[in-house]
């Protein structure tokens, strides 16, 4: 993704700001919506709960490192201050949540139906915020914007899934390297982006790509979910005939 969000970049001739926001985008970490499509499309969930976990611990340092490196030709890149504002964005909620659900288990069972909600409310917050920071910008070169943001997450999504089939990996695997590869943290991108960019302009690929992602994503498990992955059905065969046998 982070090769990808660059070469588009290059490809569309995007402006120094759009440039650096969809590869900020690119060299976030898989987003946490992934696990629930990879659900609905018939996925491998346990795949793609470890590849969230994997990505989002290495984003600690990969995201400030590869950003520096891929967009620094177009913008100034605070390396040290990316890899200080991840690490309390990404590693110390989860850090947090974990010491919490380990030693106040009561109090998790309460406040965990308010959760999604409270989440769903705050990436609405802050993906609107960064757009109607820009909103004049946007009507005027936004669709190059989109376009890029578009181009990157199709990417994504075709080549995490044809390149896992060509090295042999199973359908349902597959499908979730797929949506693992095309689902980016978009948000973290957007608080970046915020953060460290002058021009407002930045987070506006990583809010476009908020939407995005999630519409390709519920669109391709919605399509998937449709026919059983061959592994699924080869399992669902076998304990048929264990039934007929015990039967």
């Amino acid at each position: 993704m982070p090769l990808s969000a660059y070469f588009v970049s290059k490809l569309l001739n995007l402006p120094s700001h759009y440039a650096a926001g969809l590869i900020l985008v690119g060299c976030c970490p898989g987003g946490t919506a992934s696990n629930i499509v990879t659900y609905i499309a018939r996925g491998n969930v346990a795949l793609s709960v470890l590849m969230t976990a994997a990505s989002t611990i290495a984003a600690v340092v990969m995201t400030p490192f590869l950003t520096a490196k891929l967009a620094g030709q177009y913008v100034a890149v605070d390396a040290a201050g990316l890899f200080m504002s991840t690490l309390q964005v990404v590693l110390l909620p989860v850090l947090a949540g974990a010491f919490l659900n380990q030693y106040f288990k009561s109090l998790v069972k309460i406040v965990s139906p308010l959760m999604p909600p409270i989440a769903v409310a705050t990436v609405a917050v802050l993906c609107g915020k960064a757009i109607a920071q820009s909103s004049s910008a946007i009507l005027m070169s936004g669709q190059q914007a989109v376009l890029a943001v578009v181009l990157l997450h199709t990417s994504g999504f075709f080549f995490g899934y044809v390149l896992s089939r060509t090295l042999g990996i199973d359908v349902s695997s597959s499908r979730t390297i797929s949506i693992e590869v095309g689902m980016q943290n978009s948000v973290l991108g957007v608080v970046l982006a915020t953060q460290h960019f002058g021009d407002p302009l930045t987070a506006v690929p990583c809010a476009v790509s908020s939407v995005c992602h999630s519409i390709f994503g519920s669109a391709l498990a919605g399509i998937w979910r449709r026919s059983i992955p061959s592994k699924t059905e080869d399992l669902h065969l076998e304990q048929n005939e264990a039934e007929n046998e015990d039967n």
